[in-house]
């Protein structure tokens, strides 16, 4: 049975999470169930439907927001049978420390896989406000840590905070904003076929991509080694990679990846970052050569 992504927002208060939310529910081109403690500012006009886990507000595009009245695992289910998302997006404030959520998830949930961690941190305040144990864990656990707000703040202090994200999280990608509007090709790593052949949709002006395509095998045990080294500027890699005899989806993210088998007819590779451009005929020439 495929399993259903499922990303994870965090962050402090007033940091943007609902900002954010709210954009993904406008801008996606997927069906994505938000999973909120409450709906809380995300207006919703739609009918409320209660189920016994969660209740659902129906939104336009497929997409539904829902607020938990149950258990956490329960009313995923619920979610996935009722409306088979492409993803889920759920924010932790009042579920649990992402930590224990992200163990939850990886060990005890078999009907989803974790996509990315994506972790607001509110520039204006960050200096101001001593990070406590939560704020520490939420970086930490971070793929995406997202510096919201930067236009609040000078270079100088920017370059600071950029510095102080990577000694707690040197593997994470950190992605500045205002208003929390993010390109959703780096958040998130669902796609289809569809998706790769029609790529050339616009992004932010500094995020890039590439395409790399072949109907030949790929040595598994070497594909992954050359995984692992891939350069900072590589933010998402996404697609269907044949290794050995096996199609996989592969989803990689802040240096970290996973495998899944999955029917395809060759290997289709979607390269996304900030001004990657300079890492291409060095990445395609590795890649070529396995």
């Amino acid at each position: 049975m495929k399993k259903t992504p499922i990303s994870i927002i965090t962050g402090y208060l007033g940091a943007g999470k609902t900002t954010l939310l709210k954009d993904i529910l406008l801008n996606s081109s997927k069906k994505i169930a938000v999973i909120m403690n409450e709906f809380g500012e995300i207006d919703i006009d739609s009918k409320i439907i209660k189920g016994k886990n969660v209740k659902i507000a129906e939104l336009a595009g497929g997409c539904v927001c829902c607020s938990l009245t149950g258990e956490f695992e329960a009313a995923t289910k619920e979610i996935i049978k009722k409306y088979k998302p492409d993803l889920i997006v759920v924010e932790t404030t009042g579920l649990a420390e992402p930590d224990a959520l992200i163990f939850d998830i990886e060990n005890e949930l078999p009907d989803l896989k974790l996509d990315s961690i994506i972790t607001l941190v509110d520039c204006d305040n960050f200096f101001k406000i001593p990070m406590g144990r939560t704020g520490k864990i939420q970086i930490e656990m971070a793929d995406i840590a997202l510096l919201n707000k930067v236009d609040l703040v000078d270079k100088k202090e920017l370059k600071k905070l950029e510095s102080e994200i990577k000694k707690i999280n040197p593997r994470s990608n950190i992605i500045k904003t205002k208003f929390a509007k993010a390109d959703q090709d780096l958040l998130f790593g669902i796609y289809s076929k569809k998706d790769i052949e029609e790529i050339s949709h616009e992004h932010a002006d500094n995020v890039e991509f590439f395409v790399f395509e072949s109907n030949k095998s790929i040595n598994k045990d070497k594909f992954e080694k050359l995984i692992k080294i891939f350069p900072k500027e590589v933010f998402r890699l996404k697609g269907f990679v044949k290794l050995g005899n096996k199609f996989y989806l592969l989803n990689y993210v802040a240096q970290k990846y996973s495998l899944e088998e999955f029917k395809a007819d060759k290997t289709q590779l979607v390269f996304i970052g900030e001004n990657i451009s300079k890492v291409k005929e060095k990445i395609l020439k590795q890649l070529n050569s396995l």
